[in-house]
Protein backbone atom coordinates (compact mmCIF):
# COMPACT_ATOMS: atom_id res chain seq x y z
CA UNK A 1 0.00 0.00 0.00
CA UNK A 2 1.50 3.23 -0.68
CA UNK A 3 2.15 6.02 1.55
CA UNK A 4 -0.15 7.96 0.00
CA UNK A 5 -3.32 5.80 0.64
CA UNK A 6 -2.22 5.31 4.24
CA UNK A 7 -2.12 8.62 5.08
CA UNK A 8 -5.52 9.13 3.74
CA UNK A 9 -6.99 5.90 5.74
CA UNK A 10 -5.36 7.24 8.61
CA UNK A 11 -6.70 10.64 8.45
CA UNK A 12 -10.08 9.14 7.58
CA UNK A 13 -10.00 7.10 10.99
CA UNK A 14 -8.85 10.32 12.93
CA UNK A 15 -11.68 12.43 11.50
CA UNK A 16 -13.94 9.44 12.73
CA UNK A 17 -12.80 9.11 15.81
CA UNK A 18 -12.97 12.51 16.83
CA UNK A 19 -16.64 12.40 15.59
CA UNK A 20 -17.53 9.11 17.34
CA UNK A 21 -16.06 11.32 20.66
CA UNK A 22 -17.26 14.53 20.14
CA UNK A 23 -21.15 12.93 19.48
CA UNK A 24 -20.40 11.14 22.88
CA UNK A 25 -19.67 14.13 24.55
CA UNK A 26 -22.77 15.80 23.30
CA UNK A 27 -24.74 13.14 24.43
CA UNK A 28 -23.23 12.98 27.86
CA UNK A 29 -23.77 16.98 28.04
CA UNK A 30 -27.47 16.35 26.80
CA UNK A 31 -28.07 13.54 29.84
CA UNK A 32 -27.31 15.64 32.00
CA UNK A 33 -30.71 16.46 34.42
CA UNK A 34 -31.24 19.29 36.64
CA UNK A 35 -34.39 20.07 38.81
CA UNK A 36 -35.57 23.76 40.77
CA UNK A 37 -35.76 23.63 44.33
CA UNK A 38 -38.84 26.15 45.02
CA UNK A 39 -38.78 27.40 49.00
CA UNK A 40 -41.43 29.61 50.47
CA UNK A 41 -41.31 31.52 54.20
CA UNK A 42 -45.00 32.04 55.26
CA UNK A 43 -43.90 34.30 58.50
CA UNK A 44 -42.17 36.80 58.35
CA UNK A 45 -42.74 38.58 60.96
CA UNK A 46 -41.38 42.33 59.88
CA UNK A 47 -41.68 43.76 56.30
CA UNK A 48 -38.21 45.67 56.30
CA UNK A 49 -35.14 44.07 54.74
CA UNK A 50 -34.53 41.19 53.02
CA UNK A 51 -34.46 37.58 52.87
CA UNK A 52 -31.46 35.39 52.37
CA UNK A 53 -31.96 31.96 50.92
CA UNK A 54 -28.73 29.93 50.65
CA UNK A 55 -28.26 26.44 49.42
CA UNK A 56 -25.94 24.37 50.52
CA UNK A 57 -24.55 20.35 50.34
CA UNK A 58 -22.62 18.33 53.47
CA UNK A 59 -18.93 19.87 52.65
CA UNK A 60 -20.38 23.82 52.70
CA UNK A 61 -23.11 23.76 55.37
CA UNK A 62 -22.44 26.64 57.44
CA UNK A 63 -19.17 27.78 55.60
CA UNK A 64 -19.77 29.18 51.90
CA UNK A 65 -23.04 28.15 50.14
CA UNK A 66 -23.23 26.88 46.59
CA UNK A 67 -25.57 29.24 46.08
CA UNK A 68 -27.77 32.42 47.90
CA UNK A 69 -30.60 34.63 46.51
CA UNK A 70 -31.72 37.55 48.12
CA UNK A 71 -35.34 38.59 48.00
CA UNK A 72 -38.00 40.78 49.07
CA UNK A 73 -40.78 40.37 51.63
CA UNK A 74 -44.19 40.90 50.35
CA UNK A 75 -46.74 40.40 52.47
CA UNK A 76 -45.06 38.79 55.18
CA UNK A 77 -43.89 35.89 52.93
CA UNK A 78 -40.92 35.37 51.00
CA UNK A 79 -40.26 32.60 48.34
CA UNK A 80 -36.91 31.80 46.28
CA UNK A 81 -36.54 29.54 43.63
CA UNK A 82 -32.84 27.63 42.95
CA UNK A 83 -32.44 26.47 39.55
CA UNK A 84 -30.36 24.10 37.82
CA UNK A 85 -29.29 21.92 41.01
CA UNK A 86 -28.30 18.77 39.91
CA UNK A 87 -29.57 15.40 42.08
CA UNK A 88 -28.26 15.12 45.22
CA UNK A 89 -28.50 15.92 49.28
CA UNK A 90 -28.73 19.57 50.10
CA UNK A 91 -29.92 21.82 52.88
CA UNK A 92 -31.20 25.31 52.64
CA UNK A 93 -30.84 27.89 55.37
CA UNK A 94 -33.26 31.70 55.71
CA UNK A 95 -32.23 34.45 57.04
CA UNK A 96 -34.10 37.32 57.29
CA UNK A 97 -31.41 39.99 57.25
CA UNK A 98 -33.79 42.79 59.04
CA UNK A 99 -30.17 45.62 57.99
CA UNK A 100 -29.47 44.20 55.56
CA UNK A 101 -25.51 43.77 56.07
CA UNK A 102 -25.49 40.04 54.50
CA UNK A 103 -25.26 38.56 58.32
CA UNK A 104 -26.38 37.48 61.10
CA UNK A 105 -26.46 39.34 63.96
CA UNK A 106 -26.38 37.83 67.32
CA UNK A 107 -27.16 39.31 70.67
CA UNK A 108 -24.34 40.12 73.34
CA UNK A 109 -25.25 36.40 74.70
CA UNK A 110 -24.93 34.76 71.42
CA UNK A 111 -28.61 34.49 70.37
CA UNK A 112 -29.72 35.59 67.03
CA UNK A 113 -31.43 38.89 67.08
CA UNK A 114 -33.00 38.27 63.43
CA UNK A 115 -34.96 35.16 62.31
CA UNK A 116 -33.67 32.45 60.58
CA UNK A 117 -35.00 28.89 59.23
CA UNK A 118 -33.74 25.76 57.87
CA UNK A 119 -35.36 23.06 55.52
CA UNK A 120 -37.46 20.08 57.49
CA UNK A 121 -37.98 23.18 60.14
CA UNK A 122 -36.27 21.74 62.66
CA UNK A 123 -35.05 23.66 65.17
CA UNK A 124 -32.81 23.06 68.25
CA UNK A 125 -30.70 24.53 71.05
CA UNK A 126 -27.41 25.50 69.23
CA UNK A 127 -26.76 25.77 65.22
CA UNK A 128 -28.70 23.46 63.19
CA UNK A 129 -26.89 21.15 61.53
CA UNK A 130 -26.59 19.44 58.42
CA UNK A 131 -28.45 15.99 59.08
CA UNK A 132 -31.42 17.75 61.13
CA UNK A 133 -31.83 20.16 57.72
CA UNK A 134 -31.02 17.30 54.62
CA UNK A 135 -33.10 17.11 52.15
CA UNK A 136 -32.71 14.79 48.42
CA UNK A 137 -33.20 15.91 45.41
CA UNK A 138 -33.44 12.99 42.72
CA UNK A 139 -35.85 12.95 40.40
CA UNK A 140 -38.44 15.57 40.64
CA UNK A 141 -38.64 19.71 41.40
CA UNK A 142 -39.07 20.45 44.72
CA UNK A 143 -41.36 22.87 47.09
CA UNK A 144 -40.40 23.29 50.20
CA UNK A 145 -42.14 25.54 53.30
CA UNK A 146 -39.24 26.75 55.63
CA UNK A 147 -40.71 28.40 58.81
CA UNK A 148 -39.25 31.34 61.18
Amino acid sequence: MSNHKTAFIMKNLIVLFACILSFQFLSAQEAAVYYSISANVPNVQQEGGKVIFSLYDKDTFMKKPITSLVVNIENKTASATFTEVPAGTYAILVLHDKNENNQMDFADNGMPKESYGVSNNKMNFGPPTFNDAKFEVSDKDLELEIKF
